[in-house]
This record gives structure tokens, sequence and C-alpha cells, in this order.
């Protein structure tokens, strides 16, 4: 069976955006990676939701090599046109997280998505963080000035929501130095709107391509320290997509056709003793997820998380929150926290 589409004009709009960011992402970063030693192709995979009934989504991704430790860009639809019982018609969503292979330039994550309830109304949901695991000040002052210059009206709110919303409590830190995250957003002119999320997907995507290529540019073999940095700074990355984003882990539990797609946002290596070590600062009952998603690594530093593990991760996520419910509401959340779901990569 073929994938099908949500039926209505503003879902048609927003997945042709999603699409369009897609593919001018992919194309600056493979020509990034051409000129830097590495493929010029990403690998294209594509996914049915329901056996194409109700979506699916199709992704880039590249596994290790020489400029990218892990890069994935996923678009996924979702829509339930023929079920009228069902609050939430479609969700059109473009999320992208590219970790670098050299310790010096950062990681980035972005989110853009479109959905729509059964009676016609919807909104935007528009994130960009920039996370490096050795802080370079011009790096993220550029980053930030980009999304500053992209969306002068909202800049500030979506600063201030991103800040809150990649928290870390029990590490005392933030995920990332560069945060915009706008949720639920709608002003009542659905064009305007889109033409806004055009706007930011890519001046953050023009901002980070341009960070990387500044960054491999310098020509500077990584020293053991700065790798030392990066595996400890990949390590807080997965501990906070799986203990506290409410993305993934709603992704997680609407279905299982995508686990892997869904944990692309991981890099390829951590540091399972490290992780191990935040089990005591963590809160009843996340200190028994974490314990679980330890004991899907493998053991030693570096810990490869390869494709099977992704997938076993996924399922400890998924498990865990199944036999506690009330722990979604310990999970990160800006001031508005979505009315449905809407992580569909």
């Amino acid at each position: 069976m073929s994938r099908t589409y949500a039926k209505s004009a503003n879902a048609t709009t927003a997945r042709a955006l999603v699409e369009e960011l897609q593919e001018f992402f992919a194309d600056k970063l493979c020509a990034l990676s051409a000129a830097n030693g590495g493929p010029a192709t990403l690998e294209r995979i594509e996914w049915l939701r329901d056996g194409g009934l109700h979506g699916g989504g199709h992704r880039y991704v590249s596994a290790s090599n020489a400029v990218f430790n892990r890069a994935a860009i996923n678009v996924s639809g979702v829509h339930y046109d023929e079920l009228p019982d069902k609050r939430l018609r479609s969700a059109d969503a473009l999320s992208t997280i590219i970790h670098p292979q050299h310790p010096l330039a950062p990681s980035v994550h972005m989110h853009i998505s479109w959905t729509e309830m059964r009676d016609g109304s919807g909104y935007y949901r528009i994130m960009a963080d920039l996370n490096p695991s050795i802080e370079d000040p011009q790096a993220t002052n550029s980053f930030a000035q980009a999304l500053r210059i992209a969306c002068p009206d909202h800049h500030q709110e979506a600063a201030r929501e991103g800040a809150r919303y990649f928290y870390i409590p029990a590490l005392d830190r933030h995920r990332g130095v560069t945060h915009f995250y706008l949720e639920s957003f709608h002003s009542g002119d659905f064009a305007r709107d889109t033409e806004m999320a055009r706007q930011i997907g890519k001046a953050a995507m023009q901002s980070y391509v341009d960070i990387f290529a500044a960054a491999l540019a310098k020509g500077l073999a990584p020293t053991k320290e700065q790798r030392a940095a990066q595996l400890a700074y990949h390590t807080v990355y997965l501990f906070q997509v799986l203990t506290l984003d409410r993305g993934t882990t709603s992704g997680l539990l609407v279905h299982d056709q995508n686990d892997v797609g869904i944990m692309g946002s991981l890099p390829a290596q951590v540091d399972r003793d490290l992780l191990s070590s935040w089990q005591e600062l963590m809160i009843a009952p996340q200190d028994a997820l974490l314990a679980d998603i330890v004991a899907c690594l493998p053991e030693g530093s570096p810990s490869d998380v390869s494709e099977s593990v992704r997938a076993d991760l996924a399922d400890a996520v998924r498990a865990h929150y199944q036999r506690h419910p009330e722990a979604l509401a310990l999970q990160a959340s800006a001031t508005i926290v979505p009315p449905t779901v809407d992580n569909h990569d």
C-alpha cells in the first residue's frame, strides 16, 4: 500500500514547507560533507504508518563517517481524515539533528511542525537549538542573531521558552547554548505564520552550515581532551532526550512503526559509566528509567548506540511510561503544553 496524505489545504501547504526545508538542509549538508572528505549524498529511508493508511514519512540519514557522527533529517505526517472521532486531524513535521564528527563543530536540533485539529484550528511548533560540546561564543552569537533577524517579533519569547524546555534539573544545566521554542503558535494568519516558519528554518539551517564549515576550515586535529568533552556532552544529550524530551516520548507512545527513526537524534557513542552515575540524582520512578536505559547500552566506554541499541532504547522508554504514566508530568515543558501529540518522526 502506498502512503496517503492529509486532505486539508493547510496540511498540504505545511507538508510542502517541511519537505522544502528538508531538501534545503540536505543539499547544504551534502555539499559541506563532499568538500570535507565525507559522502556527497545522504541515505534516504521511507516508512509507512499503518501501511500508509494514516501517513508515514522519509528521512535522510548518515552513519558515522569523516564528517558526521550521526545525522538525520526527518519529515513525517499523520492524518485521520476518515476517523471523525479523533480530535487530531493531521500533523506534518520536520525534525532534524546533526552531530558532527569533529568536537569543535556543534550539534544542532530543529523541529518545525503544523498540527491541525478536527475543528479546523491548528498551530505551528518551531524549535532550533545549538548544542556544542565545546562552546565557541562567536558561533553561539551568530546562531542567536540569525534567529533574532528571522523572527524579531517573537524571538524574546522563544528564547525564554527554549531555555525553560531544555533545562535539565538533575544536572542543573541546559542542553545546548542557544534555544528557540515557539509552542502552539498561531497568529490567525496561516500564510504569514507559514512564511515565518520558512524564514526561521532557513535562517537556522544556513547559520548552522556556516558554523559547521568554519569549524572544519580551522583544520585542527581533535585533541584527546576535546574528544572526551564531546563524548561527555553526547552523553548529556542522550540523557536529556530519553528522560525529559516530551516529543520523543510522545512519538514512541503513539506508535512503534518508526522507533529507529525517532531515535535518530541520538549520537553514535556515549559514556555508559557517566550516564549510570546520574541515577542517584534522579527521583523515582525516573531513576528506574535511567537504569533501564543504561542496561540497553553495551558495557565499556565509549558505548556504541547502534541501530539495534536504539530499538532497545525505544522499547525501554515506551515500557517505562506505560508502567508509569504519571511520570509524563516529570518531562520537560515550556509555559504552553501542546494539547495533542505532535511528534511524528
